[in-house]
């Protein structure tokens, strides 16, 4: 018997008789339309939320407000495309989800693979591995949800959101004397981690954005803790790179492509193994990996600073389609004695779950 439904958002969307719009603009509206075209789907228009809307265009096609796109189309399929964690947004995507048929494509972050029927019946083997290897049943729900979500694109099967406070202190709580934030973004980590786990006296940040970085220097000042910065990219090799600096979730590691194949953003970045940059020894150590789809090159970049130390880790696990599955597999034959819980935490889409890895 199949643990999931197959039935697919992207099949469902090519046979769908109602008019099909985008909601939202940028990075993942472009990846949901690219995803359309090769299905040969066509959106009939975009729209934002009332209130936001400032006669722009997107694709040629005027921006309508939600109101506006329920006037003129009626009754229309939603296609969710853009991420948030802010309440008020989440609420209002809810309730449009209430009045229309309403999905969140899973598209992803980094690589080309989509989480379609074809990907998963190709990983399912991989799949049902993966599952078994978490600590309770709470995460092997969380991880269902999330396959079945990656396959329908339902909103609906976000009601296992916790609040990612729980995760710090039920799953870690860890008494741990240093923290390495890879993906520290503005510092905003640090201050979590500095007040989850007071006994933190070292830190070793790293961020790969110029613009960035620039706020993590200015908000990563810690009473009484060492805080080490690196405005670097890590992997699993120390090398010079291409960075497509996206400010946020659209950054990528380029390796050694050249930045004229990559436009304006793209700069000349240093990659760096973890293990070339920290050299902590014998501490009670958590490392945070959030690092746009590098996390299994990360942690094979940071071999010896995991055997090094008495270690735990959290790990964004979204970014590319493999990551729920791939990721758990690589850290239980890193840590075999280690367990591994899978929490989401409220985002729409799934842009925030993460592998809490502890040896407790």
């Amino acid at each position: 018997m199949e643990l999931y439904n197959t039935t697919e958002l992207w099949s469902k969307l090519k046979s769908a008789k109602k008019p099909i719009l985008l909601y939202g603009m940028g990075n993942g509206a472009d990846k949901i339309l690219s995803v359309l075209e090769s299905t040969g789907v066509r959106p009939s228009g975009f729209f934002a939320s009332d209130g936001f809307v400032r006669g722009h265009k997107f694709h040629g096609e005027t921006v309508l407000s939600y109101s506006d796109a329920c006037v003129k189309f009626g009754d229309f399929i939603v296609l969710i495309a853009f991420g948030s964690s802010l309440c008020d947004v989440m609420n209002n995507m809810k309730r449009i989800a209430s009045e229309r048929e309403t999905y969140a494509p899973d598209v992803p972050v980094a690589g080309n693979d989509i989480f379609n029927a074809g990907f998963y019946l190709s990983h399912k083997d991989d799949i049902a591995a993966a599952r078994e290897l978490f600590a309770d049943e709470y995460s092997r729900k969380v991880y269902d949800e999330m396959i079945q979500y990656k396959l329908d694109g339902m909103i609906s099967h976000f009601y296992i959101d916790t609040p990612k406070s729980d995760a710090l202190t039920d799953i870690l709580g860890g008494d741990y004397t240093a923290y390495v934030d890879l993906g520290a973004y503005n510092g905003d980590t640090i201050s979590e981690a500095v007040r989850y786990f007071p006994k933190v006296k070292k830190i070793t940040a790293v961020e790969p954005s110029p613009r960035i970085f620039k706020k993590l220097a200015q908000n990563a000042i810690c009473n009484g803790i060492d805080v080490d910065l690196y405005n670097v990219a890590v992997s699993d090799v120390t090398t010079d790179g291409v960075f497509i600096d996206g400010a946020g979730r659209n950054s990528q590691i380029m390796g050694e492509s050249s930045i004229q194949a990559h436009g304006g953003r793209a700069e000349e970045v240093k990659i760096c193994a973890v293990d070339d940059i920290c050299n902590y020894k014998n501490e009670r150590l958590l490392i945070k990996l959030d690092v746009e789809g590098s996390e299994r090159a990360a942690i094979e970049g940071a071999r010896r600073l995991i055997s090094d130390n008495e270690c735990d880790l959290i790990v964004s696990t979204y970014h590319r389609s493999e990551d729920l599955f791939a990721l758990p597999q690589m850290i239980k034959r890193l840590l075999p004695n280690h367990k591994l819980y899978l929490r989401k935490h409220p985002y729409i889409p799934a842009w925030d779950i993460n592998i809490y890895v502890t040896s407790k």
